[in-house]
């Protein structure tokens, strides 16, 4: 992991996403000696985990009649098409 300052990261931004996304470089971005982010490499996702952590929650049997609810108290939107 590299440690560099804004200043560094600011003037060089191209060539450090180059580095990240060709080599998986990590980069800590310091500002006044002190850690203000992290630039690494995004992690790929195939919704798995997104789908196994809807799985394990309950189910919300209130959420639909909600849903009605609301959309009952939308001002109705539609227009007719010009011509």
């Amino acid at each position: 992991m590299r440690r560099i300052t804004a200043t560094d990261a600011a003037r060089n931004f191209a060539s450090m996403l180059d580095d990240v996304e060709r080599h998986g470089a990590h980069f800590v971005i310091e500002r006044r000696g002190r850690v203000v982010a992290a630039v690494a490499p995004a992690t790929a996702g195939n919704g798995r985990a997104l789908k196994d952590a809807l799985s394990a929650m309950p189910a919300d049997g209130a959420w639909l009649d909600e849903l009605r609810r609301l959309r009952e108290d939308l001002p109705d939107q539609r227009r007719a098409w010009p011509g």
